[in-house]
């Protein structure tokens, strides 16, 4: 009864975490480029009490085994990389990557990072930075002589526009896009940003519609991957099981209590 108590608060904690993740993919239902997260769990060690195959007596042998568990353990969350929905936004600048692949991002310190959020702007230099001002490692900047409704991204990363008194478009920049070999593997760190691990692997940098690289579509946003209604079920089964070890442990605690009464 008592490794029933423990068994069940390993349970517990982990439907804690569950609808911690749960609840974060849910405020995140309206981040750009957001991609949801699922919780991976395994069952700890057992108390092996006998041995599938050893022997009952001379000539029998037990078929199955007799193993108690000792509850669950969280192993990770996994990022779902899966396309999010594409939302024409009519802004020169919002960018939507269709397929794999991730903006690079400059930080103040020179550290990369990595987005999927292509709600692209530029500042005062005409530098093309993200909404949080981090500037694109492709050092793409806007001439000031443009005609700003002239301005086009093709779905292979090149940007082009008319400058003033021009009659032809003339390529001012290039976006591209950067790969993982496992992108399941990169660390958020907030902002919509992503950063390598050893896990990760190493970048590859691929012209947009190259080498398993997405393409681009200009005045569109990639919205998040997040199903409310995916995420309400997951919440619902969570708070379930939560209740379901509660009584778990209430109940191992109501046989406790029986065996003191035997003793008084």
């Amino acid at each position: 009864m008592i490794r029933a108590l423990y068994t069940s608060a390993t349970g517990m904690k982990a439907q804690e975490l569950m609808i911690d993740n749960t609840a974060n993919n849910l405020a995140n239902v309206n981040t750009n480029g957001f991609k949801r997260s699922q919780m991976d769990f395994a069952d700890l060690v057992y108390l092996s009490m006998q041995q599938a195959g050893s022997n009952v007596s001379d000539s029998t042998i037990a078929p199955i085994g007799l193993e108690i568990g000792s509850g669950v353990r969280p192993v990770g969350t996994t990022k779902l990389f899966t396309q999010g929905s594409i939302e024409q936004t009519n802004n020169p600048l919002d960018v939507a990557i269709q397929g794999d692949g991730f903006f690079k991002v400059s930080m103040p310190d020179g550290s990369p990072r990595y987005t999927r959020d292509g709600a692209l702007r530029m500042d005062a230099n005409g530098r093309v930075v993200t909404a949080d001002g981090y500037l694109l490692a492709d050092n793409i900047t806007i001439p000031t002589n443009i005609i700003p409704s002239s301005l086009s991204i093709a779905p292979s990363g090149v940007i082009s526009a008319l400058t003033q008194g021009a009659t032809t478009s003339q390529q001012i920049g290039q976006l591209n896009l950067y790969t993982f070999p496992n992108p399941a593997g990169l660390s958020s760190r907030g902002d919509n940003l992503y950063s390598t691990t050893d896990a990760s692997g190493t970048e590859v940098t691929a012209l947009p519609g190259q080498n398993g690289a997405g393409t681009l579509r200009q005045q569109f946003l990639e919205r998040s991957n997040v199903e409310v209604a995916t995420e309400l079920i997951s919440l619902i089964t969570a708070q379930r099981a939560y209740e379901v070890n509660a009584r778990a442990i209430r109940a191992g605690d109501e046989m406790l209590s029986v065996t003191n009464d035997i003793v008084r």
